[in-house]
C-alpha cells in the first residue's frame, strides 16, 4: 500500500472497461487502426433537440449559479413522470435524487444502506464498479455465479442458498451488463417477492431499460413485486438511451428517507450536477423519443450481426444478447494455444493478444467476475464491427 493512502482507496482497482478504452485510444492516437469493442457508450451524437436545449441553458444566467444538491425541481418531476410512464412505477419527486451519472447513484445507494460487514449479494457476471463501490462503504460482496445455460440469470434458489443473517442488499440488473441478459417478468416478480420476504434491499439498475430486443421485455422489480418497493432503490439515467454518457446525469429513486440521506451526502460532496446538463436531461425526458428508437434499431441490427459472426469464430460460443449493447462469449476454446506471438492461457491473455496482434480491444471476463469470457460492445459502427470480428476470425482460423 502506498504510504499515507487510506486502505479504503488503496484497495480499489481501476475500472477495467475504462482502462481498455484508454489503451485503445492511446494506440489510435499513435496511428494504429484499433477497433474498440470495449466502450459502454453509444456511438451516436446526443439528439439535436437535447443539444439545443443545453445551448439555451448555457446562455441563461440562472444556470450559472448553485442549484439544489438533490437536483433541479423540474428534472426531479420529469424523472418521476418518466418512471411512471415507462415502467409503471408511481413515485413522487421527493423520492428522486439527481446524481453524477449512474455511478453516482450506485455510490449514493451503498453509502445510505451499508454498514461495515453488511453483505451485498451480487450475481455474476456483474458490472465492474458494483463490488468496488460496496467495499468503499464497508460492504462484503458475496458473488453468485450464473451460467450461460441459465441465460446468465440468477434464481431464487441460488439467492436463498447465498443468504445469511448479514445479507442486506441484492444488486439486480436487467437488462444486464456485460451479458445482455433480460429477466422475464415472472422471474423478476419471484426475486422481488423473495427479497421482500427476507427484508433485503434491492438495488435495481435499470439504465438499459429501453434497450431490449426481439420478444424480450423490460420489467421493473418495484412493479412486478410491489411488496419489494419499500426496500427498493432504482438507479437510472440518460446516458445509454439518449447517447448522453458525457453529460453525467443519472438519478436514484428510493424511499424518501433514503433519498434524503443521499441528498445530504451530495450536499457535502458533489453538490449539484451541472445545471446545463440537467436542463439537457429535461429535454431528453420530455422531448421526442424517435432518436432513441432509431438508435435502438441500429443496436438491434448490430446485435444480430455480432452474434452471427461470433458463431463463425473457432473456439467461441455466445448467448444471443437480449438487451443492452454487449455480447459476452465464452472463449474457452481459444485458451491454451498461441495467437500470433502470444501464449493465451486466460481471457486476460487473450484480450492482450487481440489488441497487440490484430488491434481490436475487448474487455476480459475477469473484470466482471467471469474468467473465460470477454465482453464486446456492439455500440460501434457497422463497418468497424464487421472488420474487427473478421480480423479475429482470420487469426484463429
Amino acid at each position: 500500500m502506498s504510504e499515507g493512502i487510506a486502505r479504503r482507496l488503496a484497495s480499489i482497482s481501476d475500472s477495467a472497461t475504462m482502462a481498455v478504452t484508454a489503451r485503445a485510444a492511446a494506440l489510435k492516437a499513435a496511428g494504429r487502426p484499433v477497433i474498440g469493442f470495449g466502450a459502454g457508450e453509444p456511438d451516436f451524437p446526443t439528439p439535436a433537440h437535447v443539444v439545443e436545449a443545453a445551448q439555451r441553458a448555457a446562455a441563461d444566467p440562472k444556470n450559472h449559479r448553485y442549484s439544489p444538491a438533490i437536483g433541479l425541481p423540474e428534472l426531479r418531476v420529469a424523472v418521476a413522470d418518466k418512471t411512471a410512464r415507462d415502467s409503471g412505477f408511481e413515485v413522487g419527486p421527493e423520492s428522486v435524487v439527481i446524481t453524477n451519472g449512474g455511478k453516482g447513484a450506485v455510490f449514493g445507494a451503498f453509502a445510505a444502506l451499508l454498514e461495515p460487514g453488511d453483505e451485498v449479494l451480487l450475481p455474476a457476471p456483474y458490472w465492474v464498479s458494483y463490488p468496488e463501490a460496496a467495499a468503499l462503504f464497508g460492504g462484503v460482496t458475496k458473488v453468485i455465479p450464473t451460467a450461460v445455460d441459465a441465460g446468465f440469470r440468477v434464481t431464487v434458489d441460488q439467492l436463498e442458498a447465498a443468504r445469511t443473517e448479514r445479507s442486506k442488499v441484492l444488486v439486480f440488473v436487467s437488462p444486464g451488463n456485460p451479458t445482455g441478459a433480460v429477466y422475464p417478468p415472472d422471474e423478476v416478480a419471484a426475486i422481488g417477492a423473495w427479497a421482500a420476504a427476507h427484508g433485503i434491499w434491492v438495488l435495481a439498475d435499470e439504465i438499459y431499460e429501453h434497450l431490449v430486443y426481439g420478444s424480450s421485455v423490460f420489467s421493473s422489480v418495484a412493479v412486478e413485486a410491489p411488496e419489494s418497493a419499500p426496500r427498493c432503490v432504482i438507479v437510472n439515467g440518460v446516458a445509454k438511451t439518449f447517447a448522453m454518457t458525457g453529460w453525467r446525469v443519472g438519478w436514484l429513486i428510493a424511499p424518501p428517507e433514503v433519498a434524503a440521506a443521499v441528498g445530504r451526502l451530495q450536499s457535502h460532496s458533489t453538490s449539484n450536477v451541472a445545471n446545463v446538463s440537467q436542463r439537457a436531461a429535461i429535454a431528453a425526458l420530455t422531448g421526442p423519443f424517435e432518436p432513441a428508437l432509431a438508435m435502438r434499431e441500429a443496436f438491434d441490427r448490430r446485435r444480430r450481426t455480432m452474434h452471427r459472426m461470433l458463431g463463425e469464430i473457432p473456439g467461441l460460443s455466445a448467448m444471443e444478447p437480449q438487451g443492452a449493447f454487449y455480447a459476452f462469449p465464452s472463449v474457452a476454446g481459444q485458451l491454451g494455444r498461441r495467437i500470433g506471438s502470444h501464449r493465451v492461457e486466460s481471457s486476460i491473455d487473450l484480450a492482450a493478444a487481440l489488441l497487440e496482434e490484430i488491434e481490436i480491444a475487448v474487455v476480459p471476463g475477469e473484470a466482471f467476475g467471469a474468467p473465460g469470457h470477454v465482453r464486446l460492445s456492439f455500440a460501434l459502427s457497422d463497418d468497424d464491427l464487421v472488420e474487427g470480428l473478421t480480423r479475429w476470425r482470420r487469426i484463429v482460423s
